[in-house]
């Protein structure tokens, strides 16, 4: 069994990093989440717009994605910032202590000046850094890890090398007793019917098609046809022609494992193996998702070298040809590329994969960490109040 060294939480949870950050649970709060978290060297900010004016079904996700990114794996403390009364930073707090994570909730408009809240923020995030710096790694296994499965900028390439390495890497892993999870619904229309085929059984099946066609149908809602959307502009400089195309390659990122179970837009999965989680096929919202999920890791990637990272898990970032791994060098982490080159087999850009999820478990830094590309935003599913 493969193992690795991370950070036992007192919810039994194991993280791969060790950070301390605060996040504003109000929009009008960014800057000012921006700057204490400069006033503490290692803090790290998670900035998010949602919290306020916002409808029933929208609030509920903006606080399933807090909880869920407060209360990850690889966060040592949190310091939460809310606005007044009615901030749902305290919800969000009591929730999480009675889970034993180490999270305070700080708010403005209570009486207090900026300078008193930004101070007794700091010294709240210099006791945690400390904290986060005595606290050990343990030994865990890979049953113990969760990876998130993303593409963004897909070419013609991607369902060729980059995508099904990443398949032969989640089946390994889910052989080995760990969580594959794939995301990004409008990825998979025009293809949904073979990934339901690989659902456990019936009822996981039609959870699979529900929410692609619960999906489909917002989207007509506002006048537009996803079938007729996609690909994208830039996929077709990519090479890709259809939604079909695209959707047969993207899905190839599940392998051929069982389909254990659909989750909801950052929930969390009460099983193990190989999941999908109901996400936009915009890339930043939905790493938002998975890691709000518990995705200690994500895998992604990319035709055209997006950029996009996470402040919470690192992001290991699989180029799907030689060009944009040679240009876009210093964002790539694997060179799928040398499937097309005959340097390698998927199966071996695959087990390269498992290497480098296991090397960035225990602690390597990854290409979007190095470049500080943490970037972050909750999927809004109605328009603002």
């Amino acid at each position: 069994m493969r193992t690795f060294e991370g950070y036992r939480r007192p919810n039994g949870s194991i993280g791969v990093r060790n950070h301390v950050i605060v996040m504003n649970t109000a929009g009008e709060l960014s800057s000012l989440t921006k700057k204490i978290a400069q006033l503490v060297p290692g803090v790290i900010p998670v900035v998010q717009q949602g919290g306020r004016a916002q409808y029933k079904e929208d609030l509920n996700q903006t606080i399933r994605t807090l909880t869920g990114t407060v209360g990850h794996p690889n966060v040592s403390g949190a310091l939460l910032l809310g606005m007044g009364e009615d901030d749902i930073a305290e919800e969000v707090k009591e929730d999480l202590k009675e889970q034993h994570h180490h999270v305070e909730a700080m708010y403005f408009n209570k009486g207090k000046s900026l300078s008193e809240v930004l101070n007794k923020g700091k010294q709240w995030l210099e006791k945690a850094v400390e904290k986060s710096k005595r606290e050990k790694k343990v030994t865990a296994d890979v049953t113990e890890l969760r990876i998130g499965l993303n593409c963004g900028g897909s070419d013609a390439w991607s369902g060729i090398t980059a995508n099904p390495a990443i398949g032969s890497f989640s089946d390994a892993i889910v052989r080995d007793g760990g969580t594959s999870i794939l995301a990004e619904t409008t990825e998979a229309i025009g293809a949904e019917h073979i990934l339901a085929k690989q659902a456990i059984n019936p009822d996981v099946g039609q959870q699979f098609l529900q929410i692609v066609q619960d999906y489909e149908a917002r989207i007509k809602e506002t006048g537009e046809d996803i079938r007729s959307a996609n690909p994208s502009p830039g996929n077709m400089t990519g090479g890709l022609t259809t939604l079909e195309e695209k959707s047969l390659g993207c899905i190839k990122k599940g392998g051929n494992s069982p389909l254990r179970e659909v989750i909801g837009y950052a929930e969390s999965p009460a099983e193990k193996g190989f999941i999908f989680m109901d996400t936009p096929g915009y890339d930043v919202e939905s790493v938002s998702g998975l890691t709000a999920g518990g995705a200690q890791i994500v895998l992604f990637s990319t035709g055209k070298g997006s950029p996009t990272g996470s402040p919470i898990a690192p992001v290991i970032k699989i180029g799907t040809n030689p060009r944009v791994c040679r240009t876009m060098s210093e964002h790539i982490d694997v060179n799928a590329g040398k499937i097309i080159e005959g340097i390698s087999t998927i199966e071996e850009i695959g087990e390269e994969i498992y290497q480098k999820v296991i090397e960035t478990a225990n602690g390597a830094i990854t290409a979007a960490e190095n470049h500080k590309n943490q970037e972050f935003a909750i999927w809004r599913l109605a328009e603002t109040i």
